[in-house]
């Protein structure tokens, strides 16, 4: 066999699989799509779960959820990128930086219900958060935040060391350095790390039962202390636990595919000014 036939073989291979991973996911969302499309309203959207959520909207299921990636992001956010700032630019490559990535990747691959029962731990009972939003969006930013930590290191990083190198040279001193120079080059990069959280906040489930979501709530939240709908949790209801699962069945394909949008627009949104930055 050639050089050129192994290298068509190859590419074939990788092109069959590119477009089984495209079609999968496409076929996962047209048969959402298809059966929650049905269901999709302005008042599916802007009012109020009634009849035991068989009927009615999942208006307080959305605020709810942005709420929960609002608040976990403003926690988690400035916190991993600082952390991932001392660990780029002040620590240098000793034995303290390879213990915080070891924890760092181990906390990455900690199942969400553990992230919960410790949220309802120390958030809801030590603290005395109770089941409130800044529980939830506490766990959530706990959560999420060795992935912001990991993509903000790997964006700053990739910036060249001639920059930084150049402005240490014109007189900036280190902060100013990183502040002017190195952070405006990296965030682009860094808004990465935000999608891909917004994309995990908004799915997560487990900790949002042990924190903050409510089975039902047809009401809005008044507080951060108050208790809140989210979508994960209303879907997990509707399509497990509702007391007519054939009514709630459409509710629920309607719930998963406000979800997949919310997601798909903020993500749009951040891209949109990854894009500027």
């Amino acid at each position: 066999m050639n050089k050129k036939v192994s290298q068509n073989i190859a590419f074939f291979i990788f092109k069959f699989f590119g477009v089984l991973v495209i079609g999968i996911l496409f076929s996962i969302i047209g048969f959402i799509g298809y059966n929650g499309i049905q269901v999709i309203s302005w008042e599916f959207l802007t009012e109020f779960p009634k009849e035991g959520m068989t009927s009615g909207g999942i208006f307080p299921a959305i605020v709810g959820t942005f709420y929960l990636v609002v608040g976990s992001l403003i926690f988690a956010f400035p916190l991993g990128v600082m952390s991932a700032i001392y660990t780029t630019e002040y620590a240098g490559k000793g034995w303290i930086v390879r213990i915080i990535r070891i924890m760092t990747n181990n906390l990455a691959s900690i199942p969400s219900i553990v992230f919960g029962l410790f949220g309802m731990a120390l958030f809801v009972n030590k603290l005395n958060f109770g089941d409130s939003i800044l529980a939830g969006s506490l766990t959530l930013g706990l959560l999420v935040l060795p992935l912001i930590i990991r993509t903000s290191e790997e964006a700053l990083l990739a910036v060249p060391q001639s920059y930084r190198e150049g402005s240490l040279a014109l007189g900036a001193t280190k902060l100013q350095t990183i502040r002017r120079i190195v952070l405006p080059a990296a965030f682009g990069n860094i808004i990465t790390g935000l999608i891909l959280s917004i994309g995990r906040v908004s799915g997560e489930t487990a900790p949002i039962l042990f924190t903050v979501a409510a089975y039902f709530l047809p009401k809005l939240p008044s507080g951060i202390f108050d208790q809140a709908m989210a979508l994960p949790y209303h879907l997990y209801v509707l399509a497990t636990s509702g007391t007519d699962l054939e009514a709630s069945r459409p509710m629920a394909y309607g719930t998963a595919l406000v979800l997949i949008l919310i997601v798909l627009i903020m993500n749009l949104i951040a891209s949109f000014f990854r894009k500027k930055l």
